[in-house]
Formats: C-alpha cells, structure tokens, sequence
C-alpha cells in the first residue's frame, strides 16, 4: 500500500531527504527489484533497508575523512550499488559512478576519471573486488587507493551515522561524459539540479505511486541513475531493474520484465526498440501483456520513426499502443531531461528537404520526396525551460527556417565542469551577441524550432563537411543501412578522415 504522495509535496532540499521521508514514512514500502539472472532470482530492497544501508555506509565513510571529497563507485548493476550511491550522499561524499572495468583496454577512461578527480577511495563489492584488483595492478598512480567493500559494511554502523550539512547546492554526484571526442569531463550535479530535473520528468511522464518502471539501462549514466533509479523514488513508486548484459543476451526478458510487474514506464534508446523488432520470436510474443505500458520512452540516440512504427506493429497483439511512445531529449549537462513529446498523442513527425539541411536550413517535403529526411519532433518544453536556436559562429539567435544550435537555461542545467573553468565558461556561460541574454548551456546539438515543436538534426562535432555542404553522420548511417538487407541495422557508422587537406567521407558498416 502506498500514501500517494510525491516529492513535489514533501519539502525536501536534498535526496537525503527524500529517501529519509520515505523511510519513516513507508519503510516496508518496496522500492527497488533487481533481476539477478535478468528474469529470475530477485533481490528486493524497500525503502527503510535502503535507509539502513546507506547510513552504514556513510558511517564509515564519514570515520575515513570522505566528507566533501570524491569516491569512485565500480559496482555490477545490483542493489549494491543504489545502497553505494546513497551511502555517499548521506555522508557528503561526492558519488563518481563509472563503469568497473573488465581488463586493459577500459582501464584508460578510468584512470582518467581517477586523475580528473583526484579520488582517493574506491566502493564495490566483495564479489567484485579480486577482478578489479587485478586490473588496476601494474598502474602505479591506482596503488594508493583505498578499496570499501560495501556490502561488507556492518549493519550496526548505522546508528554512528552523522547528519551532513548538506542543502539544494550542495554536489551530489560527477557524471563523466562519454569522452567519444576527448577525455571524459565530470558534469558537477547538485541536490538542486537533481531535484528540478525530477519535477519536470514529473510534469512530462505524468506518472504516481501506482505507477512501475522497468530498467535495464547502465546505472552509472543519467538516463539509468535518474531516470530507472531516482525518479521512482521521487514518485515513489517500485523499480525493476536487471543489467544491460542480461538485456543484451536475451531482448525478451526486458519486455518480459515489463509484463509480469505490469509497468507503466520504461525507457531504452533507439537500437534498443530494434533489437526487440528482430530477436523476439512469435511464441515468445504470445506470452506477453504489454497493455499497461503506457509510456515507451525512446532518447539518448537518433531516434527513428520507421523503428517506433514496426515496434507497435510487431507487439500490437501484445498491447502496445502507438499513442503510447514518448520521445525525449536531454543531456548529462542539464542532469537529463530537458523536452519530450506529449502523452497520449503519436509523436509529431515533419518531412524536410534534406539538401536545405545541407545548408543550415529547413524547408518542408512531402512524404513520398526521394531527397526528404523524416524527424522525430519534441513537442512538450515547460515554461520552466528557455530553449533557443542559436548560430554557433555569429551566436546570434536563429530564425525558424534556420538549423541553429540548441541553448539551454534551466534550474536544471549543471555548475559546470569539474576542475574545469575555462571549459565550464565556454559551454556553461553563453550569451547572444545581438541581445546579451543568458547565461546559457550550449549543448553541441543542432536542431530547430517550428510551431513551438524542436526538431533535433545531430551534433555540430560530429558534422561531416564535404565541399562546403554538412552532412550528418546518423542519416548517412541510415541510408546505408537500408541500401542492402545485408547490413545490420544499428551497426554502421559514417565518419569523415582528412586526406591531403580536403575532408573525405569513411563509412563502417557490419554484415551477417
């Protein structure tokens, strides 16, 4: 049983709050299921042992002099690791999750992250502790790391837990950036950040307490952590979680997950769609009730329509509804969210002239044009947000038929880059040249705004110029996928390599 009462109504300034409200008021309330083998061998935790375990932690943090320093969190996705999470921010100790690292070639973005930080300690788990020794071995900066095992910790240290000073400014976490163009930065969130962000998923996902989410997204990037993780607790209702390997090695128990708890929520990229399209069998189908499900949330890559429309068609006998996807934007910078579509309306779709993109403009197609290019819009931005279209090079605001970049202002956007002030500046801090507003966020993505309705196009680093038109790599990708049955879907990439001065176009593309 549930009171129905969301964070919106509870005065809360940091998560601690919030997870401590929900402990004294619903401890036997289960907030988190975690799917060992990805379908069976649960593992449950409610919000009062949550509330246990993080003090704990934080206990002993606080004993090892962590308060207002960085620790890097290396768990397996498990209850573990939401226990680690909140440890650190009971205690005042700043989070850093990443990936643990499986041997050598992944060790770099952690050393990076390691020297970005200046970490002295490292949670785990006992489980996962002799692995990940054995890969920070030979590397002579990881050697004086102190390693936690926090699943160790003994229950009794709970009542040594001190009460932080902590309040909206205060640091919760360093998301690390993908690092795809240069090395990984920290995106410094705070309590604040956190807390504005999870209010406007509140306002666009429409969801309460009876409500349930299914994840199998990575825990230590903000779709998984915020939005599978944090945003059910702020609504307070349960969670499903499993790993991304479990959903990697068999689709169907995602969609599995879904029917048997009934959820109402979830949310995967686009290739996550398609992989269901293919690899889940009619028999398997036949066994699923997808009719709860009423938001799909589709973001963090491209996202395509032709996807979204075989997914209904192919999962429509189970319950799926096409009024039911929900496309949505964000960026780590802004803590996640920033604009989706609406519910219980199909996504807005405009066709547009694909050589006037070329040239920064917009200019509309029909459906049937052989040069049109079909976008996915975003059609719900909350007054809370200032969104505009900006042209990167005179930083002047953008008409409507012009491709500009997307400018951000929003409580949700983060305090900037870890150690990083130049960086923290020049993507934190701009403002128009023609009017002086601001400051905003310069995202990097290039879109445009028509009809209150945002239209995304790419990235402004990943453009591929050749003789003086732009080109986007993910419609490239597309093209040639569908050019030969034999080209995987999901598994092409267009990059550009300079030779002997002029920008040449590359492509990569795998084959069965």
């Amino acid at each position: 049983m549930t009171n129905n009462v969301s964070a919106q109504s509870v005065d809360t300034s940091t998560l601690v709050e919030l997870l401590r409200y929900r402990a004294i008021h619903e401890p036997e309330q289960h907030a988190y299921t975690f799917l060992r083998q990805g379908e069976s061998g649960d593992a449950h935790l409610t919000y009062g042992e949550l509330d246990r375990q993080a003090m704990a932690i934080a206990a002993l943090l606080q004993s090892r002099d962590a308060v207002g320093k960085p620790a890097l969190l290396l768990h397996p996705p498990g209850l573990e690791y939401i226990a680690a999470f909140f440890g650190c921010l009971y205690a005042g100790t700043i989070a850093v999750p990443a990936y643990p690292p499986r041997s050598a070639r992944t060790m770099p973005r952690i050393q990076a992250i390691v020297a970005d930080t200046q970490a002295k300690m490292v949670l785990s788990t006992a489980e996962a502790l002799s692995d990940l020794q054995r890969c920070f071995a030979h590397l002579p900066e990881m050697e004086s790391l102190e390693w936690v095992t926090t699943n160790t910790i003994p229950a009794h240290l709970a009542d040594e837990w001190r009460k932080s000073e902590l309040d909206r400014d205060s640091l919760a976490f360093l998301q690390y950036t993908s690092g795809s163009t240069a090395l990984p930065k920290g995106v410094m969130i705070t309590h604040g950040n956190l807390l504005h962000n999870l209010w406007l998923m509140k306002q666009h996902c429409e969801q309460t307490s009876e409500s349930h989410m299914v994840s199998w997204l990575p825990p230590y990037h903000d779709m998984g952590l915020i939005g599978g993780i944090l945003f059910p607790l702020y609504e307070g209702f349960p969670s499903t979680l499993m790993s991304p390997l479990a959903f990697l090695q068999q689709p169907f128990r995602w969609l599995q997950a879904i029917s048997n708890s009934g959820a109402t929520i979830s949310v995967a990229p686009n290739f996550a769609y398609d992989l269901c399209n293919r690899k889940i069998t009619a028999e398997q189908r036949a066994t699923l009730d997808l009719s709860r499900w009423t938001l799909i949330a589709n973001g963090a890559e491209p996202i395509r329509d032709e996807t979204m429309k075989r997914f209904v068609e192919t999962f429509a006998a189970c319950g799926v509804r096409p009024e039911a996807f929900f496309p949505c934007y964000g960026l780590a910078e802004a803590t996640l969210m920033v604009s989706s579509g609406k519910l219980t309306s199909p996504p807005v779709i405009r066709y547009v002239q694909r050589w006037a993109l070329e040239q920064n403009l917009v200019m509309g197609a029909a459906a049937g044009d052989v040069d049109s290019w079909k976008l996915v819009g975003y059609d719900r931005i909350l007054t809370e947000e200032q969104v505009v279209m900006v042209n990167p090079e005179t930083l002047t605001r953008c008409l409507p038929e012009q491709v500009g970049e997307i400018w951000i202002a929003s409580p949700s956007v983060a305090r900037g880059y870890w150690h990083k002030p130049e960086e923290t500046e020049q993507t934190f801090q701009a403002y128009l040249a023609d009017t002086g507003e601001g400051p905003f966020l310069r995202t990097g993505d290039l879109g445009f705004l028509i009809d209150d309705v945002m239209f995304i196009t790419g990235r402004l680093k990943d453009l591929i110029i050749v003789r003086g038109r732009n080109h986007y790599p993910h419609d490239i990708e597309l093209t040639v996928e569908q050019c030969h049955p034999a080209i995987r879907p999901g598994c092409c990439a267009a990059f550009s390599v300079d030779t002997a001065g002029k920008e040449q176009l590359v492509i990569l593309a795998e084959i069965d």
